[in-house]
């Protein structure tokens, strides 16, 4: 074997990153190799940017805002003419230094739909469900399951059951697994039965305080 030769490809030993910037995740869901790349790509104008890169990089930096995936959000800082930091400019964020928790990233893929690709070495069948093109596609399924996955901490219950918290989540994304009508009223008697399949707290009791 040549001296630098490796049985791992380039992308496999970047499957080895527990974090990853914003550029980089990005590059990676738009199919790309980040080493060459991640250093020169925002310099680069749009329109000759890979494609999918900016739709992915607009979507990981929202997703971040909001808490939606799990990582560090580093601002720009401001300088002054001497080249002397002064301090953070407030609303900016820095692509490069803001970080990603692949986890996370993984997770909020799978409950969008997206079970291919970089963040999955291999197709994970058990993530089928999401499939809204599958033949076995059922909408209350992937309800429950996404459901099931976004309450994942005390935080997200916010001081609700279990099952209030499922139901608000369900209601929120109600339109996107068809618990809604024409005009965008949830579908209570749905949202009720999925938060029960999702609801592991069937015992009922009292929901903890946030940080107790």
């Amino acid at each position: 074997m040549d001296e630098y030769e490796s049985e791992l490809s380039s992308l496999d030993l970047w499957r080895l990153c527990d974090e990853l910037t914003i550029v980089q995740a990005a590059l990676l869901l738009s199919g790309l190799e980040p080493s060459g790349n991640q250093d020169f790509v925002e310099h680069w104008e749009p329109h000759k940017r890979p494609p999918g890169y900016e739709a992915a990089k607009a979507a990981l930096t929202r997703a971040l805002k909001r808490g939606d995936i799990d990582g560090e959000i580093a601002p720009h800082y401001d300088t002054d003419i001497n080249g002397h930091i002064i301090g953070p400019i407030d609303g900016t964020i820095d692509l490069q230094q803001s970080v990603l928790e692949v986890a996370s990233v993984k997770n909020w893929l799978g409950k969008r739909g997206i079970s291919t690709g970089f963040f999955f070495a291999e197709k994970e069948d058990f993530l089928d469900f999401l499939d809204t093109k599958h033949p076995r596609y059922s909408p209350k399924l992937a309800a429950s399951v996404s459901a099931w996955f976004a309450i994942d901490s005390e935080e997200s219950l916010n001081g609700k059951s279990p099952k209030s918290a499922l139901e608000r989540w369900l209601r929120e994304n109600a339109a996107d697994y068809g618990l809604s009508d024409e005009e965008g009223k949830p579908n209570e008697k749905g949202i009720e039965e999925c938060a029960k399949v999702a609801n592991w707290q069937t015992k009922g009791g009292a929901p903890k305080t946030p940080g107790a």
